[in-house]
């Protein structure tokens, strides 16, 4: 780093802004976001200046300056305009020692404002150094939409609350506490916008010593990975991630969404591969029920939706039956995705008002499911986990009146950077498949008939 990011206190204390137009207002409107005492220097200054001044928020020095102007001033912004009246207020400054931006002088700044997201008392600021500043917006953006408008609030309840804490609450009892208030049901009340019921359930725990009984338990959360572009993951996903102790995932989970994991998370591989499981069902459940009775909480990280043919069911019934609570995170399956990357609908007025989502692969008891069955004009269908069985499925198609010639979309690593789309057609649906070596972990789908691969 060339700059170290840090805050500085701003309580009774002076900011002052050298310059009076639209420049000097953009650095006016940032400090005001703090209770710094604002001080405008400049021999005029726009009508927006004036009225913070008008308000009370800000004095206006009109009269000469020297360097004991900026003496204990917090910080200084220069940004009159001329570039020499901004040079010599840049040396008044540094003869006192006050830190001080130039505005688009990077060569002048001893400091430069980060972007912000402000949840007060929680504020993140984000930099680059200068080099940056449209990726540095990009950063803010997301994280503007990641943290709740009302979470600051709880920040700060937490703090008047700290002294009550401190006096009721045992050591070992104390960070359990702090992690069930920020990451647990209060937090969840909280920012449903229930705010005094969140702070009356928080009270009547600080009142009997800990958290409640069982709040600190393991949870489990069958979490959807996407198809696998990070950025497909919903910010539920990512919080999920950034709270789990361990995270079970298997192949077609990407490298890149592991990333999003704390950093402390224990990662465990269960290497699932259609048709040879190293790791079989029955031993993931197991493991995911083990740790969550250590009181972890466990994320089985699912590729897609765990919800579409991803085995969810045998999870959360085992899950219940241990009486682990279980989370479901959708996420984004692979069908979707396929349809937007092809530009194309997967339902479309007076072409397909059905869409059905299919798997040519079942269980033991039924290893060959009819998948074709509901295929009728006006439908769009998905297909799962069925490179295998292209040949029937293709064989079925066509006995059910679908043309030989229907037009066939195979989707290959949907949103991941060795994508590749292969359009085919139902009688040549195998012969392609094999032409180009799709694998059974490979996804793949149709034009108003989809094939598509998801564990």
């Amino acid at each position: 780093m060339k700059s170290f990011p840090m805050f500085i206190r701003t309580t009774d204390r002076r900011v002052i802004i050298a310059g009076g137009s639209e420049t000097a207002a953009q650095k006016a409107r940032l400090i005001l976001k703090s209770d710094a005492r604002i001080v405008l220097a400049a021999p005029e200054l726009d009508p927006e200046l004036q009225e913070i001044v008008a308000d009370g928020r800000a004095e206006w020095h009109k009269g000469p300056i020297s360097p004991a102007f900026f003496e204990d001033a917090a910080m200084a912004f220069i940004g009159t305009g001329c570039p020499g009246i901004d040079a010599s207020l840049h040396a008044l400054a540094r003869a006192a020692r006050c830190p001080v931006n130039v505005v688009d002088q990077p060569g002048m700044c001893d400091m430069t404002t980060p972007a912000i997201v402000d949840r007060d008392p929680v504020v993140v600021a984000i930099g680059s150094e200068g080099t940056s500043p449209v990726l540095t917006r990009d950063i803010k953006t997301k994280l503007e939409a990641m943290l709740p408008r009302s979470i600051g609030g709880l920040a700060a309840l937490a703090g008047r609350l700290h002294p009550g804490v401190n006096a009721r609450v045992p050591r070992d009892q104390r960070r359990a506490l702090r992690a069930w208030v920020f990451k647990g049901a209060p937090r969840d009340t909280w920012t449903r916008g229930e705010e005094r019921s969140a702070t009356k359930t928080i009270k009547a725990a600080i009142a009997t010593g800990g958290p409640p009984q069982g709040a600190t338990s393991g949870r489990i959360a069958l979490v959807g990975s996407g198809p696998g572009a990070r950025d497909l993951l919903t910010l539920r996903a990512v919080e999920y991630l950034q709270e789990a102790d361990v995270i079970f995932y298997d192949r077609l989970v990407d490298p890149d969404v592991l990333e999003l994991a704390r950093r402390d998370a224990e990662r465990v591989y269960v290497g699932k591969v259609v048709g040879a499981h190293e790791w079989p069902q029955d031993r993931i459940t197991a493991a995911i029920i083990a740790e969550a009775r250590k009181g972890r909480r466990v994320v089985r990280l699912k590729s897609g939706d765990p919800s579409v043919f991803g085995r969810a069911g045998e999870e959360i019934a085992t899950a219940k039956a241990a009486g682990i609570p279980c989370d479901i995170v959708p996420g984004v399956t692979a069908a979707c995705a396929a349809a937007a990357q092809l530009g194309r609908p997967l339902t479309e007025r007076g072409i397909a008002d059905v869409l059905v989502l299919a798997t040519g692969t079942g269980c033991s008891d039924e290893p060959l499911p009819d998948c074709t069955r509901l295929a009728t004009p006006g439908t769009t269908m998905a297909f799962y986990m069925s490179v295998r069985q292209a040949a029937r499925v293709s064989d079925k198609l066509i006995e059910r009146g679908l043309p030989p010639n229907a037009r066939v979309d195979i989707c290959v690593d949907v949103s991941k950077s060795n994508e590749e789309h292969i359009h085919t057609t139902v009688i040549d649906l195998s012969k392609d498949i094999k032409r180009h070596g799709v694998v059974e972990l490979a996804p793949f789908s149709t034009g108003h008939l989809g094939l598509n691969q998801e564990a």
